[in-house]
């Protein structure tokens, strides 16, 4: 037999990973890169950690096998990131009602989290906000859920329309997934505030909804615990919820691809019995996890020197990204560029959303090599001493061109 004739025809690239590659092929000396999530350094590259050199370099020299994993994986890497969401004194941890699995990045634990739910019954309606991470739908469309969005940000962009988003989220019925992100909003860069994160909580515990919680930034907002705190806000008593978290950015990990996905069950007898299931639906995806990513994140977080050196070097790349931040706000003040652009500076994570049209982003690509995404979401950990200028003046001439 032969292939499928929809096999025959082309894909449409992906909206992020696309562009990657259109500007790699872009001969432009000056061309600009703002839309794939990777953190750089002035020079424009991204670095390797110092703690993971060293992790490596221990791994390394007291390597001994290369067999399978578990299929969850190994347990200390478990527990290491379990507490690095929750804390290790958190009820949910010492009453054993939390379990972390080790996922291929945080793609892995959503697409796990999505056939854990669909393949025991869980509601086939899911909502997510609007706008959200591009591959969001793509996954759990693929995974057979039925979308509903959520407004997420007023008509600015720069702000949660909270009434808006609660509203929506009040006709959700019982058993229905929420997908919320649980800091540095992408593609927005606007997180909910505490009194917020309440009135979420307060709605999921009303209307019995099930968050699944992408936590793929914990550090690149205000800090490890900080990042946290909504997330800790839905995890009540008896509460369950998912949490899906990546170490692409926060260990500059990118190609190691290593994650986790955590349940959060009413009991520790229901959570180890939800754990046959996941690793039920990992078993006929990639069989078992990959080591080597998990194992440097496990033995950065497990080590007393190691650890304090990571979250020092995390720290800096928060800095640099709020740095960042303000440094764009003022390049394009100075250019007197129409737009409300001050709460760029107070937003957090590596994204910003620009609201451009669609014509906008097609001329900053095609007539002054400069890639963004959808509506004008940037990653301002991109920016450097020698591209902001160049993003500002060509930012400023598509504003003008449109009158």
């Amino acid at each position: 037999m032969p292939l499928p004739s929809l096999a025959r025809v082309p894909a449409p690239p992906d909206a992020i990973l696309g562009l990657a590659e259109a500007y790699r092929n872009d001969p432009r000396p000056n061309k600009v890169n703002l839309s794939a999530g990777v953190f750089v350094d002035e020079t424009g590259k991204t670095p390797m950690l110092k703690t993971v050199i060293e992790a490596e370099r221990r791994l390394a020299a007291s390597a001994a096998t290369k067999l399978y994993r578990p299929i969850d994986g190994e347990v200390a890497y478990r527990d290491a990131v379990r507490d690095l969401v929750l804390g290790g004194s958190h009820e949910a941890v010492t009453s054993g009602r939390a379990l972390a699995t080790q996922t291929p990045g945080g793609t892995g634990g959503l697409r796990v989290a999505a056939d854990l739910l669909r393949q025991t019954g869980a509601s086939e309606t899911l909502w997510m906000s609007e706008p959200t991470w591009p591959n969001h739908p793509q996954l759990f469309h693929a995974a057979g859920f039925k979308i509903r969005t959520y407004p997420y940000t007023d008509a600015t962009g720069r702000r949660i329309d909270e009434d808006a988003l609660l509203a929506a989220l009040g006709e959700a019925s019982p058993g229905d997934v929420v997908l919320l992100h649980g800091a540095c909003h992408n593609p927005t860069g606007v997180d909910p505030s505490p009194e917020l994160w309440r009135r979420i909580g307060d709605l999921v515990e009303e209307r019995r909804l099930l968050p699944l919680v992408d936590l793929a930034y914990q550090g690149f907002g205000d800090g490890l615990v900080e990042d946290a705190a909504g997330l800790h806000e839905l995890v009540r008593p008896g509460a369950e919820l998912l949490v899906s978290t990546s170490f692409s950015k926060t260990f500059s990990l990118y190609a190691e691809r290593v994650g986790a996905l955590m349940v959060i069950a009413r009991s520790a007898a229901d959570a180890n019995a939800v754990q046959t299931h996941v690793k039920a639906a990992i078993r006929v995806n990639y069989s078992n996890p990959p080591a080597h990513g998990a194992d440097i994140v496990r033995t950065i977080l497990n080590d007393p020197a190691l650890r304090p050196q990571w979250e020092a070097e995390l720290a800096a790349m928060r800095a640099r990204i709020k740095d960042n931040r303000r440094a764009l706000v003022a390049a394009l003040e100075a250019r007197r560029i129409p737009g409300d652009w001050g709460g760029i500076a107070t937003q957090r994570g590596m994204f910003a959303l620009l609201g451009l049209t669609a014509h906008q982003v097609a001329q900053l690509k095609e007539e002054h090599g400069v890639y963004v995404v959808g509506k004008g979401r940037i990653n301002v950990a991109g920016f450097t001493p020698d591209n902001l200028g160049t993003f500002a003046d060509a930012l400023g001439s598509v504003i003008a061109a449109a009158g």
